[in-house]
């Protein structure tokens, strides 16, 4: 796991996040194993180096699935909203 988040700081980029999800049940086998460690990792880097990263990840056999995606920029915002803590405005009031 420091490995790749290793990798994004050496290619010039920044960690944004990490985040450890742990050990869960997998949603069906994959290669007979029912469980696998789940993990975030949010960065920010050049475009070219998400290719690099992915070509690591098949390469590496204790990685069963890998997903990479592109955070638009509300996606952005709304991820460093959620790790400060601060609620957002859609929150219904409960009274006590």
């Amino acid at each position: 796991q420091k490995k790749y988040a290793k990798m994004v700081t050496e290619a010039g980029g920044s960690v944004v996040a990490e985040n450890a999800w742990g050990l869960k049940s997998l949603a069906y086998p994959i290669q007979k194993k029912t469980t696998g460690l789940y993990w975030v990792l949010e960065y920010a880097s050049a475009s070219d180096f998400n290719e690099k990263l992915k070509i690591q990840l098949l390469r590496d056999e204790s990685v069963l699935r890998h997903l990479c995606t592109k955070l638009d920029k509300y996606a952005v915002e709304y991820n460093a909203r959620k790790r400060s803590g601060v609620k957002s405005g859609n929150q219904k009031a409960v009274e006590a």
